[in-house]
Formats: structure tokens, sequence, C-alpha cells
């Protein structure tokens, strides 16, 4: 569970994920040094970095299927708003979310960045510098001074007395699942984006005209596009 500091570490964790792939980095990625940091710091961001992404595609795309059959039955807004129908594709639900409530998203988004950043408060390392890749912060320090808050990973502790090789296996599970899921949901935007373009999904893909990549398009820009 230490910080993977070598390419070594990472041709033994490739193997552990995909034993026929084995380790895979055409671009030679984890043997640079980033910002000026070392090799190690460069190889913890890379794997922050795929990690998160990973996570966050596992939430794409989970959403992305219930987004395109069930609709929420409460309000979206305060001024008494529906959810927008599961008749239009997940991106066009987007689209059609109010200006501020996607602020309220990002703004969200922004605080848990910030929180894993700075380590919690400085309770932990930075993932360049010794922290253990994927370990979000636990909220004790907000929740001690600020506001009532359930951590993000294992909020009632269910997991305190898990064994090292229990964990070890199941980040190796969450790694494989999350590279999985970038696939996934890139597959789902790309058959919506492009007809044809994923043929096992073409006949369920449906056409959609806006930009996944501009995620305030029509609403907002900084740059008046």
């Amino acid at each position: 569970g230490a910080l993977s500091s070598t390419k070594a570490d990472l041709e033994a964790l490739a193997v552990k994920c995909n034993p026929q792939i084995g380790y895979y980095d055409p671009l030679n990625l984890a043997e640079q040094d980033f910002w000026g940091l070392g090799n190690e710091a460069t190889i913890g961001f890379l794997r922050q970095s795929e990690i998160k992404h990973g996570r966050i595609a596992m939430f794409a795309f989970v959403g992305y299927i219930v987004q395109s059959n069930i609709v929420f039955p409460w309000a979206q807004t305060l001024a008494g708003a529906a959810h927008p129908s599961p008749d239009l594709l997940p991106e066009a639900q987007w689209d059609a979310v109010p200006l501020g409530a996607k602020w309220q998203i990002f703004a969200v988004i922004s605080a848990l960045e910030l929180w894993d950043e700075c380590g919690g408060g400085g309770v932990m390392p930075h993932y360049t510098n010794g922290r253990q890749p994927g370990k979000y912060p636990a909220f004790d320090l907000f929740r001690d001074n600020v506001h009532p808050v359930l951590n993000l990973y294992d909020p009632f502790g269910f997991n305190n007395k898990m064994s090292d090789e229990t964990k070890e296996r199941r980040l190796v599970v969450e790694l494989n699942n999350g590279r999985l899921a970038m696939l996934g949901i890139f597959g789902f935007l790309a058959a919506d984006k492009v007809a044809g373009s994923v043929p096992a999904l073409q006949n369920i893909a449906s056409s959609y005209s806006g930009d996944v990549m501009i995620p305030f398009e029509g609403q907002f820009s900084y740059f008046n596009f």
C-alpha cells in the first residue's frame, strides 16, 4: 500500500492487474521528472491521476445508465422544477440542468479537490510526497472544527479490520474497474456523438448535437464561445 516509487514497482503492479498485457508505458511517463519534483513524485502523481480518473469514470458510467432509465421523483430546484426526463440523452440532461445547479456541483468538486491537495488540512502528506496513491484524506479536521460530515471512504468503519492481503486485492480490482469504466463512458459518449464509431452500441446510441467538452455550453464561457 505504500507509494510505488520505481518503474519496477509499476511493472509488478501491472502484472497483478493484467498478466496478459503486463506493463505498458509507450510514452515512458514513469521515467519522467514532472515539474522538477523527481521521478518518485512523478510516479505518485501519475498513479493518483489514474486512480482518480478511474473512480470518476465509474461514477460516470453508472450515472449514464441510471440517467438513461430513471428520473428522480423529487424536485431538482427550490422552485419545484423536475429533473430532466430520461427521454433526453444523459448529455442532453446535463445541458438542461440550470446554470446555478451546475455551479453548485463544480463548487463541491473544487472543495473536494482542495481537501485532497492539502492532505486534509496537513494531516496527510501530498500524494507526490509519500501518500498512498488514491488515499483520500478523512474529514476529521473539518468535522471537528466546521461541520459534521461523513468520510468519503468507509464512513462507518466497516473495513477497519480488513487484512492487508484483502486491501491489496481490492485496490487491484478497483484499478482494473476504473480502467474499464474509462473506456466504457467514452464509448457511450463517442457512440452518441459519432454515428457508428462504436459498433457494439450502434443499435442503442442516439445522436447528440452538443459538445460534452463544453460543460457550460450556451450558458457561460470565459472566452465567449
